[in-house]
């Protein structure tokens, strides 16, 4: 398939035609001590830009998670700005997008990241060293970007370094394979979404084209079938199986089955509507669930489905990474993520191998169960570690970055929780495999 085929790098055209960003008043947080800059770049993606009084020479290129649903709006990057003020707080200028679409796609997203470093580099400074910030599934975007754009048009890199956070790490094909186990055996268990007085749809399309349902309207089914809204003494003991079924089955927090649905919803539709011409690139066909009351009923009676092999291609191009990035690498997770699963940094450490860069990548976990945000002395001291790499030399470990932790608590705070000696298991660990066109 040509989702297999090697990956050219590319480039954008110098922005020598995009407007340089106006004087825009930062986070109220942050107003003392930096200056701000905003604009919409040609594409139409919005961005904001924050330089410390005390800049240390350095630029965040940050590519937030999410993604969210429909057109893209500044306020975007001012939430973005204010989570990730650690970052100018701790000396670094920090640049983020908003992207110029909505919805799963991850090149597009990564041009415009990249496009917003030449807007920096032409019309705010020049930094020393520019590292390249993904979170969540802005990591996937920073790693695509990483791969597509290594040189720029003077022969220069781009990008120093990469950071990824609690990074979505497995490309599209494999991230999302849980969730269309999540849709089957909720509806194996609650038969709700749809209703079987309602219109039937292959539940790996996420909804149908025009359907009306809101996030509102999905919480509304989740509860009625299996009462998150309420404590779990509230809950009749119909509910909570359901809700220990899934939890053991699917393996995630109950906390989280909300969130996750709504992916497995909404994102699903955009991903089949606009990214892969229709049809679905997620299956569950051969798949063995464990973990139920029941599992003999549960594999015998849950739908399947066979992604399209022409959809998988599609979403493979734009969302799976080769490995081949030609800078240092470093990623951190909580063990205990609940929304991007910790086994997800085992693919992503296989993709590069694969890709011949095993030795620009340093994996770094916390003793954290947060997705967003870990903790404000985490990142300075990633980057400090990232830095030392680029100039130095210096490759870190997950032991010596904990031991450095500590010393960014006077400043920042406490919240260092390094786990040095961790290994994530096997994607295929926690989640089945499954078969594949």
């Amino acid at each position: 398939m040509t989702a297999c085929a090697p990956m050219a790098t590319t480039s954008l055209p110098a922005v020598t035609t995009e407007a340089a960003p106006t004087a825009t008043p930062c986070p109220k947080d942050l107003a003392p001590i930096a200056r701000c800059l905003s604009g919409k770049d040609s594409a139409g993606a919005y961005y904001l830009v924050a330089v410390p009084q005390q800049w240390n020479g350095h630029l965040v290129l940050h590519a937030h998670g999410g993604p969210a649903l429909g057109a893209p709006k500044m306020e975007r990057s001012v939430e973005d700005l204010e989570r990730w003020a650690i970052m100018v707080r701790a000396g670094y200028a920090w640049a983020g997008s908003t992207f110029r679409q909505g919805g799963v796609e991850v090149r597009a997203a990564a041009e415009d990241t990249e496009r917003l470093r030449q807007i920096f580099v032409r019309h705010v400074a020049q930094p020393q060293r520019t590292i390249l910030h993904g979170q969540s599934w802005g990591a996937s975007v920073a790693a695509k970007g990483a791969e597509m754009f290594q040189t720029t048009t003077d022969g220069k890199r781009p990008y120093d370094a990469v950071l990824l956070t609690s990074g979505v790490l497995a490309g599209g094909t494999r991230s999302y394979d849980f969730r269309t186990d999540l849709r089957v055996v909720y509806q194996y268990l609650c038969n709700n979404h749809p209703r079987p007085t309602e219109p039937q749809y292959p539940l790996n399309i996420g909804l149908p084209v025009d359907a009306a349902m809101t996030q509102a309207d999905l919480a509304a089914r989740v509860n009625e079938c299996l009462a998150l809204n309420k404590p779990v003494a509230e809950r009749t003991p119909e509910q909570q199986r359901k809700v220990q079924t899934i939890v053991d089955v699917i393996r995630i927090p109950a906390s989280s089955i909300q969130g996750h649905m709504n992916w497995a919803t909404f994102h699903f539709r955009d991903v089949v509507q606009h990214r892969t011409g229709g049809a679905s690139p997620f299956g569950n066909r051969g798949v063995l669930y464990r973990g139920s009351p029941d599992d003999a009923a549960l594999n015998a009676a849950v739908l399947r489905y066979r992604a399209d092999p022409a959809a998988v291609a599609r979403f493979a191009q734009d969302t799976d990474l080769t490995g081949r990035i030609p800078v240092p690498v470093l990623t951190v997770k909580g063990v205990d993520d609940p929304t991007a699963f910790v086994e997800l940094d085992a693919a992503f450490r296989a993709t590069m191998a694969q890709g011949g860069s095993a030795e620009r990548l340093v994996q770094t976990f916390t003793q954290h169960n947060t997705h967003s945000y870990l903790s404000d002395p985490t990142y300075p001291t990633l980057m400090t570690a990232l830095l030392r790499w680029v100039d130095e030399g210096a490759k870190p470990t997950p032991e010596g970055i904990a031991q450095q932790c500590p010393a960014n608590e006077a400043r920042f705070g406490k919240g260092c929780a390094f786990v040095p000696a961790y290994v994530s298991k096997p994607l295929s660990s926690r989640v089945a495999d499954r078969d594949r066109p």
